[in-house]
């Protein structure tokens, strides 16, 4: 990403649909074998997310975007989606330093995310972001393993 992309996470707009829902979708169909069910973020209302104001991507066309929903006290990270066409480009770490001056923007001393357990990428991922894994539990058909991160504020 040059510069001036790198500073570019904007709030989704409508227009956006389409491209949220194919980078979810790309980003997330690889995990639908190996965990044996659809990951909810590909199930997600994407319209009704970019319409709550919980949907911020990146890129020019999109390469990359986060769900967040601001509750008491922390900041949820529904959903972390990078295409894998800009893989290796910094976007992840674009999004997850945007994600943590949203929560501190809004006075949210806490970002808690979940990833599912077969997703073994990701628990090397947040770890080097400052997530603490909290906990593993079983939700349905999702075997998840919880974390957050606390801002210190």
């Amino acid at each position: 990403m040059d510069d001036h992309q790198e500073n570019a996470v904007r709030a989704a707009t409508a227009e956006d649909a389409a491209a949220v829902r194919a980078v979810t979708d790309a980003a997330y169909h690889p995990y639908v074998a190996r965990i044996g069910v659809v990951p909810q973020p590909m199930e997600a209302d994407h319209g009704a997310d970019i319409a709550a104001g919980r949907v911020f991507v990146t890129g020019e066309p999109v390469a990359g975007l986060v769900v967040v929903r601001p509750f008491p006290g922390h900041l949820a990270l529904d959903s972390v989606a990078v295409h894998p066409d800009a893989h290796g480009r910094g976007v992840g770490r674009l999004l997850l330093r945007f994600v943590e001056a949203h929560a501190r923007a809004l006075a949210l001393p806490e970002i808690r995310l979940y990833t599912n357990a077969l997703m073994w990428e990701n628990q090397r991922i947040y770890p080097r972001y400052g997530y603490d894994l909290v906990e593993r539990r079983v939700d349905g058909p999702y075997d998840r393993l919880h974390y957050r991160k606390r801002l210190g504020l």
